[in-house]
Parts: C-alpha cells; sequence; structure tokens
C-alpha cells in the first residue's frame, strides 16, 4: 500500500456564474448589408486596437487606456469604443494565460525527457524510488535527444515574449487564416474563404450597462423582440431611427430562459449582446449573456442524502448506476452512447443529449446529486507517459473533459441537481475488482466501467470501494476496533435482532434453524450451545 497515493476529498462543483442564451435572427437583406457594414467597420477598428495593444505590451496602464479609447470614440462612438477595448484586453490577458500554460508544458516535457535519457536503456520504473524508465533502444533514445533540443528551442522563444509582454494572436483564427494557404485540402476556393475570413473578423459585441434602457444602449432588444443598434459616427448614413440608430426588420424571440431574460430587462439590468453571421448556414444569430450571484455550494452531506448516481465517463459513453445512502447499488445500470467524432457541433450535440438522458434519469431516481471523476487530462496526452501507444493517446486527446464537466454542471443547476468530484485514483481497478463479479450474472453482463461507476458512487458517500466488510476478531467483539464497515450510531434499530425468517437459511440447513434468530440469549449468553456453531455475517446492508 505505500506506493498507492493519497486520494483527495470529494467535493461539491460550484454552480455556473453566467448565462448564455441564443436566437437566430430571420434577416432582410437590407438588414445583411447593413450589419455587414457595421460588422466590418468596427472589426478594422477592434484589430487596430488589438495591434496597438500588444505594441504597448507589459508597458499598458489606465492612461493608455483611456487614449485608445478616445482615438476610437471619434470613428464610432463612447460606447462602441468602450466595447473594443474590453475584447481587446481580454483577448490579450487571454494569450498572456496560453503563453503561461505553454511555458509550464514545455518545462514538464523537458524535464519528463531528461529523467529518461539519464536512465540505462531498457531500465525498468521504480515507483517506489521515484525513477522512470529508460527508452527502448538507442534509435528511440537518439530521437528524443533531438527533440528535447527542439523543446529546449521553443522554450527559449517563448520566455522571451513572455518576459518582453510580447503575445501572438490572430483575430480571425489561426486555423482560419493558415486555411488560406491550403485552399484545395480545405475544399474551399478563395471566395468562400474570404467570406468566413470576414465573418470571423467582423466586430457586433456590445457589454450592458445596468441602470440604462433595457440593460444596454450600444445594441438594444425591447420586451417584443425589437433589435436595433447604434450606427458608428462614419456610418450614420445607414441610420433609419432617431439618434443614429438602426432598428432591424427581424424580431428577437428567446425561448429558452427567455422569462429570466425578459425580468432582467425589465429591470434594466446589464445584459451583453453579440451579433455573428454563419457563412455555412448562411444564418444570422444573436447572443444574449449576462453574469447572475453563484448560488452557495450545497454541502456534500446534504447533497447526498438522498443517495446518488455514480458515473464514468468514457470515451464513447456514460455509465451511471444508482446507489443508495449506504453505497448499495439499486436497479440496473444504465449506458448513455455519444458520438465524438464529425464536426465540434456534431459533438456539442451529442454531449448534451447524453447529458440530458442522464439528468432525467437522476430525477427518476429520486437522487439530487451526481457524482464524477474530476479528470484532468493534461499530462496523460503526453508522448512520454504514452509514447508507443498513439491510439490511447489520439482517445484521450478527443475526450472533452473539460466541455462535458462545464456542460453538465451548468444543465443540473437547472434541474437543482448537485455534481460531486471524487478523486478518480483506481476507481475502474477497485470497482472491476469488487463490483464486476458479484453484480453479474447469467442474463445480466456488467462492464468494468458499470463497476466503475459504482465505485464513483461510493468515494462520493464517503464509503470504500470494497464490497464486503472485515470479519469480526476471533473472540467476536470489537476489542481489536470496530469492524471496517458497520452502522453508525444514529442509525435506527441498529441494535434488534435479526427479523425472524421461516424455513431454511441454506439448502444443507433443517428446518427451524432460524427459531433463535430474536433470541437475546443465543447471542449474548455465555455457555449458550450458539457458541459452538460457525461465525456468521450480520444481515446489514452491504456497506452500513
Amino acid at each position: 500500500m505505500g506506493g498507492l497515493r493519497k486520494v483527495a476529498a470529494s467535493f461539491v462543483v460550484p454552480g455556473p456564474a453566467g448565462v448564455a442564451i441564443r436566437d437566430r435572427l430571420r434577416v432582410s437583406n437590407a438588414d445583411a448589408a447593413v450589419l455587414t457594414e457595421v460588422g466590418v467597420h468596427l472589426g478594422s477598428l477592434a484589430a487596430g486596437d488589438l495591434a496597438e495593444r500588444s505594441r504597448q505590451g507589459l508597458g499598458h496602464d489606465a492612461a493608455s487606456w483611456a487614449v485608445r479609447k478616445r482615438s476610437l470614440t471619434g470613428r464610432s462612438s463612447a460606447r462602441w469604443a468602450g466595447s473594443i477595448t474590453k475584447a481587446t484586453h481580454d483577448q490579450w490577458a487571454l494569450a498572456r494565460r496560453g503563453q503561461a500554460a505553454q511555458t509550464a508544458w514545455l518545462r514538464r516535457q523537458i524535464a519528463s525527457i531528461e529523467a529518461r535519457l539519464a536512465r540505462p536503456l531498457g531500465a525498468k520504473a521504480d515507483k517506489r524510488a521515484g525513477l522512470v524508465r529508460g527508452y527502448a533502444t538507442r534509435v528511440e533514445w537518439h530521437a528524443k535527444s533531438r527533440r528535447l533540443q527542439t523543446l529546449k528551442a521553443r522554450l527559449a522563444v517563448v520566455e522571451a515574449d513572455q518576459a518582453a509582454g510580447r503575445v501572438h494572436v490572430v483575430r480571425g483564427g489561426k486555423r482560419l487564416a493558415n486555411g488560406r494557404h491550403h485552399l484545395r485540402a480545405a475544399s474551399l476556393d478563395e471566395h468562400a474563404w474570404r467570406q468566413r475570413w470576414q465573418a470571423e473578423r467582423m466586430f457586433l459585441t456590445a457589454d450592458g450597462e445596468s441602470g440604462k434602457r433595457v440593460g444596454n444602449e450600444t445594441i438594444r432588444v425591447t420586451e417584443t423582440g425589437q433589435l436595433s443598434l447604434k450606427v458608428p459616427a462614419p456610418l450614420t448614413h445607414l441610420a433609419n431611427a432617431p439618434h443614429g440608430r438602426y432598428v432591424l426588420d427581424a424580431t428577437v424571440r428567446f425561448q429558452y430562459r427567455g422569462q429570466e431574460w425578459r425580468d432582467r430587462i425589465t429591470a434594466n439590468r446589464a445584459v451583453a449582446y453579440r451579433i455573428h453571421h454563419d457563412v455555412l448556414r448562411g444564418r444570422w444569430y444573436v447572443t444574449a449573456s449576462w453574469q447572475r450571484a453563484a448560488a452557495p455550494a450545497l454541502p456534500l452531506q446534504a447533497a447526498l442524502a438522498r443517495g446518488v448516481v455514480g458515473v464514468d465517463m468514457n470515451d464513447d459513453h456514460l455509465a451511471a448506476w444508482h446507489l443508495d445512502v449506504h453505497g448499495n447499488p439499486i436497479g440496473e445500470p444504465q449506458r448513455y452512447f455519444h458520438d465524438l467524432t464529425g464536426t465540434a457541433q456534431h459533438r456539442d450535440a451529442q454531449i448534451r443529449h447524453a447529458l440530458t438522458r442522464l439528468l432525467h434519469h437522476t430525477r427518476r431516481c429520486g437522487a439530487a446529486a451526481i457524482a464524477i471523476e474530476d479528470l484532468d487530462f493534461s499530462d496523460g496526452t503526453s508522448r512520454e507517459k504514452h509514447g508507443r501507444n498513439k491510439r490511447f493517446r489520439r482517445l484521450i486527446s478527443r475526450f472533452p473533459t473539460a466541455k462535458l464537466k462545464a456542460r453538465l454542471v451548468s444543465m443540473a443547476a437547472e434541474q437543482n441537481i448537485a455534481i460531486v468530484a471524487v478523486d478518480p485514483a483506481y476507481t475502474s481497478r477497485w470497482g472491476a475488482q469488487h463490483w464486476q463479479k458479484p453484480l453479474s450474472t447469467t442474463t445480466r453482463k456488467i462492464s468494468r466501467h458499470d463497476a466503475a461507476s459504482i465505485a464513483v458512487g461510493r468515494r462520493a458517500l464517503g464509503h470504500p470501494i470494497r464490497r464486503r466488510t472485515a470479519p469480526p476478531p476471533h473472540h467476536r467483539s470489537d476489542g481489536a476496533g470496530h469492524r471496517t464497515v458497520q452502522a453508525r450510531p444514529e442509525i435506527r434499530r441498529r441494535d434488534e435482532p435479526r427479523p425472524h425468517l421461516p424455513g431454511p437459511r441454506t439448502g444443507c440447513a433443517p428446518p427451524g434453524i432460524g427459531a433463535k434468530a430474536g433470541d437475546q440469549g443465543a447471542q449474548h449468553r455465555s455457555g449458550h450451545p450458539a457458541e459452538q456453531e460457525s461465525w456468521q455475517q450480520d444481515s446489514l446492508p452491504l456497506s452500513l
């Protein structure tokens, strides 16, 4: 047991602090032309502002931010300038966080390769001594030594950029920008690529402001669904309403969370809007978002008061099993399959569908919590850990752990279901060891993933994963300590005798053997013939 790592405590995942809803805009040709012209104009201003912010690097301060905002106000408006500079600041900060993450990743890779290069060829790992395995062949050792030099060169460049405050950001996306040089591989022509590039670089985002009419003065959506936007100063000839505004013919109807959105705009609370164009579908969309006060996390014991549904996340399905408060599996195992191949939209829809079925099952079971593994595959995709198993590395790389957990937390919050995160250590191994075979029958085959879902649920409930209780000491008392699994003092009727079950308990027991089940003398008085009988485990629940 000395080689096992310490299992972290389970905790209730806090709920989401933001809301985003989307609706399609059925715009006319005139509306589309105006939105495109305004979006391209503001996008050019956003690109210039991002370039200016990148040149300032670490020398940026509040005064330089005010200068940038004043220079944009004359070419747009005060509120558009505020939205552009704030979006620039957020994008630069995101690039800096990505830069720090890349630096940490490169350092871990370099340390891992150096440790393996220092070991003899073919040396085995020794976890107790903290030694990693060596490379198998001289060819592999040579290839890794060359990769080490490449990673060190990349690290030197990233550290120099980080020290100078220099970031590399592409408005519109690096992948789409590189696709311009590989149009045939992307199945695009220049005109189609140009349309997508222009749509991605448009800027039609406005932050909300509490106290203003319907929570936003730049992009305004009224309770009746009328959408209007402030036209930048150079494009005032496009306005069709007073005060330099353009009112679209299309109306907005938020079906999802519509009442919550109406309550906010009625109270003039801040709501941010973003209008974007999907070139592939030929559609326009508007997204409304706002922040809300995060609800206090439910205490762990209160969340688990009605049992839990343990979930084992896999590449192609979610394995779930309902457990009572004592950790006993109830009913049949559930499996919710999903297909993570194809486009990002297809994967997202598959995840939503699987999670919706999981939440419905939890409501039907009467449980108020779902237990999931707190997975993090940041190190699991490295070549040094699974270098020869490319298939497993690809499987882990495409598994959307962060997106799945974030979406589950968001969807469960609307159903008043708590999400409990547990340490994933040894859940699959111990679940298969203690639960897979005992629960399998001739008509029901339990998979390793089903058994892992029980292990996850029992760990969330605070029970050990092992199935059976240890027998009492040879003298049948608690002199050597309590049993590993024992009824707690607060459990009612725990000291009462077992109920009388008429008839034989086993195939070889004679009738009437259970007649003394309620006889206190048979259990406590010395000299009773029952003391010479073989020990038999109490009929407590499996994990009381």
